[in-house]
């Protein structure tokens, strides 16, 4: 009797001293099964290892972005949010990227993008949920670019890593994600980036007889010539030695009056249709190519991972096209370059306005510079062009 109770001590005392396993879930953003009217923002990859959700509204709320997810059990979580106060490296006062994160459509006492002008995991409080299967949304407040990076909900109360290679491996386990790319060989030509150039590499290509893979790290084809940039196709590409070079582009350039011109002239559809078409074409949208390899001055392979999913690829082929725009791949394999201080094209201005038969309000912005029509070059047209660089 003394054995069997000192062995039931002793056992209540080791299961004691165990920590109790916390439960969890990461929810990434840009993995909401609708994103409302959030964008899936993809330009700081490289700087902070992840895509974001982006409120872009020009000063009216974007709709909700939603998703469904099951939680280990139902319980009191604490929920932390991966966001910034984008202003806040100016020291600038209103903090323009609020929102609310929505669990079971009731908001957490938290308003979050109010602090902080680095990427952290903003505490959110408490939440309470019966049931494992939990809706959450992210509920914009202004309109001005709010940012959200990922939730997540754990019931230790402690926040996740937030820098670099740390993040970025508990991230992959987080998810369950393999180490190993899922491979994608076969390929006569792998083309990166689904711009005009990209689009006119592959499918010629592909026209030749030739195994393409088309990687483009947009929802849409088209780059500056797609309806989010909205740069018309006025080139001049029927000249010079070879002047049918243009007739691939002109299948599925846009016919805007003007640059920049209306959302429906630009037809993402009908480019991706187009390219889809193409039997040769194996099509990756939402794919952000950031490594490659190499055997001495030739490119191998190609590693791009889904920017929904987090899910990481390795595409192998004979040839490689950077149709990238910033010579993205062409710096990753070593290759020789240079960047001039003057004398270089800027950023451009892109943007529009129209005549109103009165005054429309527009939301305070305490946290912008003040302008006025005479602050702006030459406006013309109703609209700003290149002149602007």
């Amino acid at each position: 009797m003394l054995v069997r109770t000192l062995t039931f001590v002793v056992m209540a005392t080791v299961v004691g001293l165990v920590p109790v396993q916390a439960e969890s879930l990461l929810v990434e953003a840009e993995s909401f099964d609708e994103h409302g009217g959030w964008k899936l923002d993809t330009q700081f990859i490289r700087q902070m290892g992840s895509p974001y959700l982006l409120a872009h509204g020009l000063g009216r709320p974007v709709g909700d972005a939603e998703t469904t997810v099951t939680v280990p059990t139902a319980g009191t979580y604490h929920v932390f949010v991966r966001t910034k106060d984008w202003v806040a490296r100016w020291e600038a006062p209103g903090s323009p990227g609020r929102f609310q994160v929505l669990v079971n459509g009731k908001p957490l006492e938290t308003t979050f993008g109010t602090k902080g002008a680095e990427w952290h995991w903003q505490p959110g409080g408490t939440v309470t949920v019966d049931n494992p299967e939990v809706k959450i949304s992210l509920h914009d407040l202004t309109g001005f670019d709010g940012r959200c990076d990922a939730i997540y909900l754990t019931t230790d109360g402690q926040a996740p890593p937030n820098e670099g290679d740390i993040l970025t491996g508990w991230r992959r386990e987080a998810l369950g994600l393999s180490d190993e790319p899922t491979l994608k060989d076969g390929y006569d030509l792998v083309v990166i980036g689904g711009g005009y150039s990209g689009m006119g590499a592959a499918i010629s290509a592909a026209r030749a007889g030739c195994k393409v893979a088309l990687i483009q790290d947009r929802p849409v084809l088209g780059g500056n010539g797609s309806s989010e940039v909205r740069v018309w196709a006025m080139g001049n590409i029927r000249r010079g030695k070879y002047p049918r070079i243009g007739e691939i582009v002109e299948e599925f350039s846009d016919h805007a009056t003007k640059s920049p011109g209306t959302y429906e002239e630009f037809e993402d559809a009908k480019k991706e249709a187009i390219v889809r078409a193409e039997p040769n074409i194996d099509l990756f949208l939402n794919h952000h190519a950031y490594q490659v390899d190499t055997d001495g001055d030739h490119i191998t392979a190609v590693y791009a991972f889904d920017t929904r999913t987090s899910e990481h690829k390795k595409f192998v082929g004979n040839f490689f096209s950077d149709c990238t725009g910033h010579g993205t791949i062409g710096y990753l394999a070593g290759a020789d370059w240079e960047m001039e201080d003057k004398g270089r094209m800027g950023m451009s201005n892109m943007w529009a306005w129209d005549e109103g038969e009165k005054p429309v309000p527009f939301p305070e912005t305490p946290w912008a510079l003040d302008l006025t029509m005479k602050d702006f070059p030459y406006p013309r047209d109703h609209h700003g062009q290149w002149f602007w660089e």
